[in-house]
């Protein structure tokens, strides 16, 4: 009868100490949206280097004649 109970015990201990799971969580986490300024230029920087282009063509077309 001892050994019943003991084996009874034992049991009821183990199938306690067991009781978590294996599955794993989800765990979902919002992304995080980083905003960078931008160094805000002139207008005039867009058109700055196809103004000079037009100078250096405009210079060597001077120059050949």
């Amino acid at each position: 009868m001892k050994k019943i109970a003991l084996a009874a015990a034992f049991a009821g201990a183990a199938s306690t100490a067991m009781a978590g799971s294996y599955a794993k969580d989800e765990v979902v986490m919002e992304p995080v949206v980083v905003v960078e300024e931008t160094a805000q230029s002139s207008s005039s920087a867009g058109i700055l280097i196809p103004l000079l282009l037009v100078v250096l063509v405009a210079a060597a077309a001077t120059q050949s004649n």
